[in-house]
């Protein structure tokens, strides 16, 4: 038996689907966007839309923007002699929250994983190799999430990273293993980010 509309019915699937998202919560934000305006509904699918449509890779970092470069890479405040490297986009938001980092990104997209078929040449290990060749770079801070697969993607950059005479960094522990930066406070990850250490 249905008890509500189909397109309230999907709608709650949909955001069902989402990360965070339970069925609960899908339900309250179904419900709240058929409470709201015409206008407010059509803003809303747009900005998807153009979020799907606009944003791309950086062509030097990998994070997401909407131009040829992103806003970091950009910026010539910053100090492009130090890498973070991160695995997602979605790492960087965090980081820069701390306001404790003023250099640039790299983003791999990934982490090695052999058991889903995932080895360095499916991430974006290459293009960082490639930015380090012309010696501006002093220092790669490796900052991957404190879980198995990125502790083996860690070691794996140090080892290759280390031989072309660039310091290489971590962040400090600190940082439970087992969580992702992404749901770090700001606190605990600017600590991290301040007592990184030596390979």
């Amino acid at each position: 038996m249905r008890f509500v509309a189909e397109p309230i019915a999907r709608l709650i699937e949909e955001f069902n689907k989402l990360p965070g998202i339970g069925p609960k919560s899908a339900q309250r934000l179904t419900y709240h966007l058929l409470r709201n305006s015409d206008e407010e509904a059509r803003a809303l699918a747009e900005a998807i839309i153009v979020l799907k449509e606009k944003i791309k890779l950086c062509s030097l970092c990998f994070n997401n923007t909407d131009g040829d470069t992103c806003p970091v890479c950009q910026d010539a405040e910053r100090d492009h002699s130090k890498i973070c490297v991160v695995e997602r986009p979605s790492d960087i938001l965090p980081l820069e929250h701390t306001r404790k980092y003023n250099g640039v990104y790299h983003v791999l997209h990934g982490t090695i994983n052999p058991a889903q078929g995932i080895g360095p040449e499916e991430l974006k290990i290459k293009d960082l190799l490639a930015r380090l060749q012309d010696g501006s770079v002093t220092e790669v801070i490796i900052a991957t999430n404190p879980n198995v697969e990125s502790e083996t993607m860690a070691m794996y950059l140090q080892r290759i990273i280390a031989p072309l005479g660039i310091r290489v960094t971590r962040l400090a522990r600190g940082l439970p293993f087992g969580a992702e930066l992404e749901y770090a406070d700001d606190l605990t990850l600017g600590q991290a980010l301040e007592n990184r250490q030596e390979f």
